[in-house]
């Protein structure tokens, strides 16, 4: 299975000009904008629909619905474009593996200029599908500080990277690389059930950034950027370097473990 990613990590590349214009990267940038599109008209139309069907929408019921409604979404998301782009559908997915020396500086610029305009292209054709209704978008709930979402988000970017780097990006992820997007995606529900009353739990700088555009939503806006990216790059550095083993330690393991009788 490609994973849209190279496959060795540990250096920070820029990447090489001719890179903006190869038909591989054009692809994955497409790719992203589909999947993200794809993820973010469901996860939003959920929100949408319970409130059409319910002016009050917090209610446990409610969340448990739209979680469900985000894990299911996630993992069909990144379903559809693991094999072609890595199935980031997230900025700050993109941005961890970005740490992590997985993808290039160029090839993530087009990740997140494609993730952002597909989550915009979702939300405006929502708009126009449902007779004008404006997206509620994200907001803090009461007695929540910024700094408190901001941690709250982090943590919960760091589990859903983590768990992406596990089963997508990890070498050695054998075949639970074929569960890869049901992990994610249950990852994701379940920060929406622990998140969400508290602050919406975005998780995905471009989830958040098309219903705010679209619905001229921005107050605490800057939360939903930096707590994704603070967790996910952790994430990514901590799986990388300390999880993953580098080539020189794997070569030093293999040098002195014993040889199996075959191969005497």
């Amino acid at each position: 299975m490609s994973t849209g990613v190279r496959p060795a990590g540990r250096r920070f590349t820029v990447g090489r000009s001719e890179d903006a214009t190869h038909p591989d990267t054009i692809r994955a940038a497409i790719s992203e904008f589909l999947a993200t599109a794809i993820f973010v008209f469901a996860a939003e139309g959920s929100v949408l629909s319970l409130g059409k069907m319910y002016h009050d929408m917090s209610t446990a019921g409610g969340l448990v619905t739209v979680a469900l409604a985000h894990a299911l979404a996630l993992a069909a998301a990144v379903s559809v474009a693991v094999n072609i782009s890595g199935g980031h559908v997230n900025p700050a997915i993109t941005f961890g593996a970005l740490i992590g020396g997985r993808i290039s500086l160029i090839r993530a610029v087009f990740y997140w200029v494609a993730q952002l305009l597909g989550a915009i292209a979702a939300t405006l054709l929502l708009r126009l599908a449902t007779g004008g209704m404006r997206p509620p978008g994200f907001a803090l709930a009461s007695g929540v500080g910024d700094w408190h979402a901001v941690l709250l988000e982090a943590a919960m970017t760091f589990g859903l990277m983590y768990a992406y780097y596990a089963t997508v990006i990890d070498p050695k992820r054998g075949s639970v690389g074929t569960i890869a997007p049901l992990a994610v995606g249950f990852m994701l529900g379940a920060n929406v059930l622990a998140g969400g009353a508290f602050d919406g739990a975005g998780m995905n700088p471009a989830r958040v950034f098309g219903p705010a555009l679209v619905g001229w939503r921005w107050r605490h806006h800057w939360v939903y950027w930096l707590g994704p990216f603070l967790g996910a790059g952790l994430a990514g550095l901590v799986y990388e370097y300390l999880v993953i083993p580098s080539a020189e330690a794997a070569a030093t393991h293999a040098h002195h473990q014993p040889l199996a009788p075959e191969d005497y």
